[in-house]
């Protein structure tokens, strides 16, 4: 090519790469789609059901119990899965978390390890957080957005630094938006 270098068409991350851990067995069906950049790390099998997507940096933790994924479910990015509970009671249950058929986890979300089940069609909310034992029982549940979940099903909107978020992507959205639109006010003065 003229001695000119060829340049990678494929987008590079800004975000700082994620620690792993200890490489999680895992049981895969054939038909999963994974994306290259998620994470799988721990000591417990990690199974997943067949036509399952899990998106990039995706963090799945067996270290704090078993993580089953159902059929058809989707996994959005930056969800955490199997995540360290932040209360230090321990867990009746060895089980770590289990999410069935037909669920969509939204991005950002965190589903806490120890006997948690998300139920069949169940949705999660963007930026929800679901406590270590908390069950989503019911078929199609919808969790709203940056909702908090906790074993004793007691739930509450996590709005600590939402509106600051919001702002934060306005401003980025305006950053893009100067760069995509050519703009001269002086046209209409």
């Amino acid at each position: 090519m003229n001695g000119s270098k060829m340049s990678s068409s494929k987008r590079q991350s800004i975000l700082p790469r994620v620690q792993s851990g200890p490489k999680a067995p895992v049981n895969f069906s054939s038909s999963i789609i994974i994306a290259d950049s998620a994470l799988l790390t721990g000591n417990h099998t990690i199974n997943i059901s067949s036509e399952t997507v899990i998106h990039p940096r995706a963090k799945l933790d067996s270290s704090n119990g078993r993580i089953t994924i159902g059929r058809r479910c989707i996994v959005n990015e930056r969800t955490s899965i199997g995540a360290l509970s932040a209360d230090p009671t321990p867990s009746e249950s060895r089980d770590g978390v289990v999410i069935s058929d037909y669920a969509n986890i939204e991005v950002g979300a965190v589903i806490e390890s120890g006997g948690t089940l998300i139920g069949e069609g169940s949705l999660v909310g963007v930026g929800c957080r679901v406590g270590k034992g908390a069950r989503l029982g019911k078929p199609w549940e919808i969790v709203p957005d940056f909702t908090v979940i906790y074993s004793n099903g007691t739930r509450r909107i996590d709005k600590r630094g939402v509106s600051d978020l919001k702002n934060k992507a306005q401003a980025r959205q305006i950053e893009v938006l100067k760069r995509l639109i050519p703009s001269n006010p002086a046209k209409f003065q």
